[in-house]
């Protein structure tokens, strides 16, 4: 049986390339590892920066980012608010530089991120969006490069420590399958996730996740084959190594895993409340 997993996916990247830099905000928890992950991307030589998720509005980390200035905007991986919350602030410090994200929600002066191959000009840095909705239906990734070294900005598709919840009904397992098949093929290249280490290797990670999310899917049908019909009786079963306090964020899961198999519970959505920190 598959148990919880809370170690990393794949091997942890030994070194980044040197326009990286990581600047962890001060919100540690179940859900957020240990904090929000503000990745900071100069290419060498270069005058501005490009922020990639600026975190909660905490003010001394905002503040932390800002001192790394100039920046020539702000890219948003998805729209939880422990990843956009402080976008604004720090725009605002920056002196208005744009937030650029895939839902317009979360957008300010400037346009929204486009389709996939969508390139956006990244002050020196080769940067290509990457669609790969599932874990929200806003969530995308980023390609940057520079000469001959690539990184994929994850956010919280991948993590560096354990797995990410399918945030339903707004995320979508079918969508977060194929998301994790796109990302699989991008082997050899080190992922920056939006909680927790670097990982060498995004292809292997994502292959990791697929088998995993598999092994559920396997679990899930045999807990309903076995008379669990409603999410709160499958997370029972099927996540009873994981601490009752992560029950709720399990059955987003579920709810998603069941929706995917085709499953009918009979209960209506209650909503996401509670998963912005997801």
């Amino acid at each position: 049986m598959t148990g919880h997993f809370t170690a990393p996916a794949a091997a942890l990247a030994d070194e980044l390339p040197d326009w990286v830099t990581l600047l962890r905000a001060p919100n540690p928890g179940p859900m957020t590892l240990d904090g929000t992950n503000t990745w900071l991307l100069r290419a060498p030589g270069a005058e501005r920066a490009v922020v990639v998720d600026p975190g909660p509005a905490d003010e001394e980390h905002l503040s932390r980012i800002a001192a790394h200035g100039p920046v020539a905007f702000v890219l948003i991986t998805h729209g939880h608010g422990d990843h956009t919350d402080g976008a604004r602030r720090l725009a605002e410090l920056l002196g208005g530089v744009p937030v650029r994200a895939a839902d317009p929600a979360h957008t300010l002066d400037g346009p929204p991120l486009a389709g996939p191959g969508d390139r956006i000009d990244g002050a020196g840095l080769d940067l290509q969006l990457l669609p790969t909705p599932g874990h929200t239906g806003d969530s995308v990734c980023f390609l940057a490069e520079h000469a001959d070294e690539r990184v994929v900005l994850t956010g919280d598709t991948i993590l560096g420590r354990g797995t990410t919840v399918v945030a339903h009904p707004d995320g979508h397992l079918g969508d977060y399958l194929t998301s994790l098949e796109l990302l699989s093929t991008y082997r050899g290249i080190p992922a920056l996730p939006g909680h927790g280490p670097a990982l060498a290797d995004c292809g292997a990670a994502a292959e990791f996740y697929l088998a995993h999310r598999r092994a559920r899917l396997d679990q899930v049908r045999a807990a309903v084959d076995a008379g669990a019909r409603t999410p709160a009786e499958v997370v029972a079963v099927v996540y009873a190594d994981v601490d009752r306090s992560l029950w709720w964020a399990a059955e987003w899961s579920v709810r998603a895993q069941l929706e995917h198999l085709g499953v009918d519970t009979g209960e209506s959505d209650p909503g996401v409340s509670g998963l912005e920190q997801a």
